[in-house]
């Protein structure tokens, strides 16, 4: 249901980029995924536990993900030769607006082998038509 290439999913993705502190590679990076039922973000965390993730939702459909990791420590007299990776876990943000028909209450996020996966369910009740029909007549 896009209108266009920065349509409804996608303006949303692409107008809220992510915020990273220190870029270590492929941390904070995400696949968005729609499915009949749910919205599925999947976020490379790698190194990161659970707790040191936090997901949240603010001001009703703005969806947090921050990541603040421990700071990896080096023998004093080490010398860095190459740095790919980072120089420790540091800290990642992203922030995206979530669609309208989501069920803010009931998301859920696990962390495995690397990847968090937080899964957004779509409220498939029915909505109230977003149409409005007016009443014409030929006096205002």
């Amino acid at each position: 249901m896009a209108d266009g290439i920065f349509g409804y999913p996608f303006r949303r993705f692409f107008f809220s980029p992510p915020i990273f502190r220190e870029w270590s590679g492929s941390t904070g990076m995400m696949d968005w995924l729609e499915s009949p039922n749910a919205h599925i973000f999947k976020i490379n965390v790698p190194g990161y536990s659970k707790d040191e993730i936090r997901v949240q939702v603010e001001d009703g459909n703005m969806l947090h993900i921050t990541g603040k990791g421990v700071e990896e420590s080096q023998p004093k007299d080490t010398v860095w030769h190459v740095a790919e990776r980072g120089t420790g876990k540091g800290e990642f943000s992203r922030e995206m607006e979530l669609p309208e028909n989501v069920k803010v209450d009931q998301i859920r996020a696990q962390v495995r082998n690397g990847v968090l996966t937080i899964v957004v369910p779509k409220d498939m009740s029915s909505q109230a038509s977003k149409v409005r029909n007016i009443n014409i007549t030929s006096k205002l």
